[in-house]
C-alpha cells in the first residue's frame, strides 16, 4: 500500500486549480477499533472522515473543522472532526439493530449537513448548513460548496474496512499565469472534473498518489508537494470531562456516585474511561464553587 496516512497536495501549473489526495490506514483502524459499526455505516463514516481532512487541508486556520450529518433516519449522527494539524476523530450514532441499505439519504433520512470551523481560542466560529441530498456524501458536499459561495470544489470518496480515501479538486480565483485565457481556464475546470469522474474506487484506495495523478492528468503539468501526515487524535481529557460533570451539576453527579460507588465517563470517540471516586467528586465541586463552574 502506498501513501497511507497522509494528505498530498498538488497544483496544476498552467491553471488555477489545486487538488488533494488523502488516505487513512492505521489512523482509520485506530478510529474504528472500539466500534462495531454495520458495514454501510462504517463506510459512510470513513467517507466523512476523509472529507473532513480534505476540507481542512484547503483552509489556513488554528482550530478544529467539524463535518456533521444529522437526520431522522436509522443513523441519527455522523461526525468527523479534524484539527489544523490533520489529527482526526469521528463517530456514528445509530439506532440499535439497524442495518440500513441504500445511499446516504436512506441512512440519515431527512436532515442536514453542517460544516463548522472553530479556532482553538474560541474567538471565531463559522458554520455552514445544507440539506442532505442525493445518495452519496460527495453530492451533499457539492451542494454545500455551491450554496456557501466558496470556491468551486469537487470530491471523490471511498471507504471500507481496510481504509478511507478521497480526492478533492478546487478551482482557485484568478489565472495561474498572466498568459492564461479565462475561457481556457473554464474549459480546463470542466475537463478535470470529467476526468475525475473516471477514477474508480479501487484505484483511489490502492494506487500511489503519483500513479493516480498520472492515470488522470498525464497531459497536464502538475506539481506534487511533500505529503503531510494524518493521524487519529482524540481531544478528550480529564479536564474536559470534569467540566462536563460540573455542568451536569453536583446533585446529579453525587446521585450517580451513590448508586454506583464511582462516576465513570467513557469517551464516545476513543472509548477511554475517566473514573471519579468520592474524593474526586468532592474536590471537583469545591473547585467549582471556589472558581465558578465552567464547561470546557
Amino acid at each position: 500500500m502506498h501513501d497511507r496516512d497522509c494528505l498530498h497536495r498538488f497544483m496544476f501549473e498552467h491553471f488555477p486549480i489545486r487538488g488533494h489526495l488523502v488516505h487513512l490506514d492505521s489512523a482509520w483502524h485506530a478510529l474504528i477499533e472500539h466500534h462495531d459499526y454495520p458495514a454501510l455505516i462504517r463506510d459512510i463514516l470513513g467517507e466523512t472522515v476523509a472529507a473532513s481532512l480534505l476540507l481542512a487541508g484547503t483552509i489556513k486556520f488554528d482550530g478544529v473543522l467539524s463535518l456533521q450529518l444529522q437526520g431522522d433516519g436509522p443513523v441519527q449522527l455522523m461526525l468527523a472532526q479534524c484539527t489544523s494539524g490533520l489529527g482526526v476523530r469521528g463517530l456514528a450514532r445509530h439506532r440499535a439493530g439497524s442495518s440500513p441499505a441504500g445511499g446516504i439519504g436512506d441512512l440519515m433520512g431527512a436532515g442536514n449537513l453542517t460544516v463548522t470551523l472553530e479556532t482553538d481560542d474560541g474567538t471565531q466560529r463559522y458554520q455552514g448548513i445544507v440539506p442532505i441530498t442525493g445518495r452519496r456524501l460527495a453530492e451533499s458536499l457539492q451542494i454545500y460548496f455551491e450554496n456557501s459561495e466558496q470556491l468551486p470544489t469537487r470530491l471523490w470518496l471511498h471507504a471500507d474496512a481496510r481504509g478511507a480515501s478521497g480526492m478533492l479538486l478546487q478551482r482557485l480565483p484568478g489565472p495561474a499565469s498572466e498568459a492564461a485565457d479565462p475561457a481556457a481556464i473554464d474549459d480546463a475546470w470542466r475537463r478535470v472534473q470529467l476526468i475525475g469522474e473516471t477514477l474508480t474506487a479501487p484505484e483511489l484506495s490502492t494506487l500511489a498518489d503519483a500513479e493516480i495523478l498520472h492515470r488522470l492528468f498525464n497531459e497536464d503539468d502538475l506539481r506534487l508537494f511533500e505529503p503531510s501526515p494524518v493521524y487519529f487524535r482524540c481531544r478528550c481529557s480529564r479536564e474536559r470531562v470534569s467540566g462536563m460533570l460540573q455542568g451536569l451539576g453536583a446533585a446529579e453527579t453525587r446521585s450517580v456516585l451513590a448508586e454506583r460507588g464511582e462516576v465513570e465517563v467513557r469517551c464516545d470517540f476513543c472509548n477511554r474511561a475517566y473514573v471519579f471516586d468520592a474524593v474526586d467528586v468532592e474536590q471537583l465541586f469545591k473547585a467549582a464553587v471556589a472558581g465558578g463552574s465552567s464547561v470546557h
